[in-house]
C-alpha cells in the first residue's frame, strides 16, 4: 500500500488516521470532526541567510526579483515533498488513488482549517487558485438567476479594483444570468481606510435603488493593483447590516501577508492562494464556507467529475486525473515558516517593515510617494514613478515593464492609474508633473537591499536619459501593418 511521503511522522499517523476512518476515495466523503494537524516540527535552530539562499537557488541569477505577489516562490525543500508525492502516483497510481491521496489532501485541509481558524475541516476545500473559488462562487449565483430564486436586474457588487478575472467572471456569469454588476470606485492614491468605506457605503445605496435586491458582494482582502488593504471585517459587517445576501472575500493575496481568521471576518465565502505567500508550489488554493450555512450543500466544482454530489471537498478533491502534488505539501509549507522566527507571523511583520522600507527608500529617491499608507499595506506597496516618464495607458506601463525586464533584468509590475473618484485630484511628483505610473514591490524572505537599489537606478536612469513611455509605442505603421 502507498505510504505517506512526507518524513514526518506524525503528519504521517494522521493521514493514515483518516484512511482507517473512511477518508480514502469511495470510501467517505472526507470531511467529519477531523483533530487539528500535527504541530510542525521545530529545529533546534532558526533558518540562516545562507539556507534562505541555499533554498531558493533556483531563482534565476542576476534578476532583481520584487514581485513575489504574482507568481509566489517555493523553496527546494518544499520543491522536494512535491516530488515524492509526483514519484509516489508514478510508481502505483492505483495505489496511490484508492489509498494516499484523499488522506493526503484531508491532511491539508485540516493544516489549512488551523491556519484560518476554520469551525471544521469540512468547510475546506482546496482548489487549484483563488480564480476557479471565484468560479464556484459565481456559478451558484448564476444558477440562482437562471433558476428564478434571484430576480433579473438583483444587483451583484464588486469593487473596481476586483482582479481582473474575477471581474471578467463576474459578466460571464452572473451578469449573463440577468445580474445588475454595481462597481465600487475606489479612490487612489488612497489615504486611509474610512475613505474605502464611504465610498463602499455610497455604491451599496446605488445598488439597492428602487428597492433593488443585493444578492452578493465580491470584495478584495488585498487588491491586486493598486494593491491595497481593503478592511474586509467592516465591510463585511456593513454587508449583514444592509441585508446584502452573501459576501465573497477574493483574498488571493492574503494569506501570508496579513492575519486570516474566517470567523472573525465573517463572510460566507473566502479564498486564498496557498501559493502566492504561503511558499507552497503552484497550484494550490482553498475556498472556505461555513457548514451550518445550506448554500454549502449547493456548491459545486466548475469541473464535473465521480465525485460530483459528494459535497465540494470531494468534488475538488478529483477532478480527473492530474498532478495532485500542490495540494498535498500544505503540512510542509507549515514546516518550511516555522523554521522562521516567529513563524509566519515573524516572517508577515518582517515582510511588512522591509517593504515600506524599501517603498519609502524609492519615493524618496524618485521625488514621488507611496500610493497607501503603511497601515493599508501587507508585504507589496506602490510607488510613484516620477511623472516625466509619461505612462498613458496600459500598454504603456506593461511595454515599459517588459523593458525593465529585458534590458535592466528587474521584474517588477507597473500599474496605470486610469481612474479617479469624482473630485480626487491626481498626486504629482516633486518637479509637479502628474504621477499615472506605479510600481508594486514586493518583499518577501529571499529579497534584498541590492534588489530594490536595482530597481531605483534602473528608473534614475531612464529619467537622466530623458526616457518617456511614447518611445516604446508601436507607430502607426507598425500597428497597420
Amino acid at each position: 500500500m502507498a505510504s505517506i511521503p512526507p518524513d514526518d511522522d506524525a503528519a504521517a499517523a494522521a493521514a493514515a488516521g483518516a484512511a482507517e476512518n473512511g477518508y480514502g476515495n469511495g470510501n467517505g466523503n472526507g470531511n467529519g470532526p477531523a483533530p487539528r494537524p500535527p504541530p510542525a516540527k521545530r529545529p533546534r535552530s532558526v533558518i540562516s541567510a545562507a539556507q534562505i539562499r541555499a533554498e531558493f537557488e533556483h531563482h534565476e541569477a542576476g534578476v532583481a526579483r520584487v514581485n513575489n505577489g504574482s507568481f509566489g516562490c517555493c523553496p527546494s525543500s518544499l520543491l522536494d515533498a512535491q516530488a515524492r508525492w509526483q514519484r509516489l502516483f508514478i510508481a502505483q497510481p492505483d495505489d496511490f488513488y484508492f489509498h494516499a491521496l484523499q488522506p493526503g489532501l484531508r491532511r491539508s485541509r485540516a493544516a489549512v482549517a488551523g491556519l484560518v481558524n476554520a469551525g471544521d475541516v469540512a468547510e475546506v476545500s482546496l482548489v487549484d487558485n483563488a480564480t476557479t473559488a471565484a468560479a464556484i462562487v459565481l456559478q451558484h449565483a448564476a444558477w440562482s438567476f437562471a433558476e428564478g430564486r434571484f430576480s433579473r436586474g438583483d444587483a451583484v457588487l464588486m469593487l473596481h479594483y476586483a482582479y481582473g478575472a474575477v471581474k471578467k467572471s463576474i459578466h460571464a456569469y452572473v451578469a449573463r444570468a440577468g445580474a445588475t454588476v454595481v462597481e465600487v470606485p475606489l479612490p487612489f492614491p488612497v489615504a486611509s481606510a474610512d475613505a474605502i468605506i464611504a465610498e463602499f457605503r455610497a455604491a451599496l445605496d446605488v445598488a439597492k435603488a428602487g428597492g433593488r435586491k443585493v444578492r452578493l458582494a465580491v470584495i478584495d482582502h488585498i487588491t491586486s493593483m493598486p494593491s491595497v488593504v481593503i478592511p474586509v471585517k467592516e465591510l463585511v459587517a456593513i454587508c449583514r447590516e444592509e441585508g446584502v445576501d452573501k459576501v465573497f472575500i477574493d483574498a488571493a493575496h492574503s494569506i501570508g501577508q496579513v492575519p486570516v481568521d474566517v470567523r472573525d471576518i465573517g463572510a460566507d465565502f473566502y479564498t486564498s492562494n496557498l501559493h502566492k505567500w504561503f511558499f507552497c508550489p503552484p497550484a494550490v488554493a482553498f475556498l472556505h464556507t461555513r457548514k451550518d450555512d445550506p448554500i454549502a450543500s449547493q456548491l459545486h466544482h466548475p469541473v464535473v467529475s465521480h465525485e460530483y454530489g459528494n459535497g465540494l471537498p470531494m468534488e475538488s478533491g478529483w477532478i480527473g486525473t492530474r498532478d495532485y502534488s500542490a495540494q498535498l505539501v500544505v503540512p510542509e509549507s507549515i514546516d518550511f515558516v516555522n523554521r522562521f522566527e516567529g513563524g509566519i507571523e515573524g516572517i508577515r511583520s518582517r515582510n511588512h517593515e522591509k517593504v515600506i522600507e524599501m517603498g519609502k527608500m524609492l519615493a524618496e529617491a524618485w521625488g514621488t510617494f507611496l500610493g497607501t499608507p503603511p497601515e493599508l499595506c501587507g508585504s507589496m506597496v506602490m510607488v510613484g514613478l516620477p511623472g516625466c516618464l509619461g505612462v498613458e495607458s496600459d500598454d504603456d506601463a506593461m511595454r515599459m515593464r517588459t523593458m525593465l525586464r529585458k534590458d535592466f533584468m528587474v521584474e517588477v509590475p507597473i500599474y496605470y492609474n486610469s481612474r479617479r473618484v469624482e473630485a480626487q485630484e491626481m498626486a504629482k511628483d516633486k518637479n509637479g508633473d502628474a504621477v499615472t505610473g506605479y510600481v508594486r514591490i514586493s518583499h518577501q524572505v529571499y529579497n534584498v537591499t541590492e534588489d530594490y537599489e536595482k530597481l531605483r537606478d534602473a528608473v534614475n536612469k531612464l529619467v537622466a536619459d530623458g526616457f518617456t513611455s511614447s518611445k516604446l509605442r508601436p507607430s502607426q505603421k507598425e500597428t497597420m501593418a
